[in-house]
C-alpha cells in the first residue's frame, strides 16, 4: 500500500492497523516513497519463566546458626 503524506495524516490509525495485520504500508512525498510503517515485535520476556527450573537460593534474611556465626566472625 502506497499513500501520500496527506493521506497518512488523515488515516494514520487505519494505516497502523494495516501494518499490524501484516500489510506493507509505505508513505510517499509526491510519488517518491520515503518511509515504511512496520510493527514493533512484541517482547517474549516472561517474568518467572525459569521458576522451578533453577535451584533454590539461600535466604539471606534467615538468622545464622551459632556455628555459621562463629565462622563468620573468624572463629573455628
Amino acid at each position: 500500500m502506497l499513500v501520500t503524506v496527506h493521506a497518512a495524516k488523515t488515516n494514520l490509525s487505519k494505516l497502523i492497523d494495516a501494518a499490524l495485520a501484516g500489510e506493507e504500508v509505505i508513505i510517499a512525498k509526491g510519488k517518491n516513497p520515503v518511509v515504511k510503517i512496520v510493527p514493533i515485535p512484541k517482547s517474549r520476556f516472561k517474568a518467572g519463566a525459569l521458576k522451578g527450573l533453577v535451584g533454590t537460593a539461600p535466604d539471606f534474611f534467615e538468622p545464622m546458626s551459632e556455628e555459621e556465626l562463629k565462622l563468620w566472625e573468624g572463629g573455628e
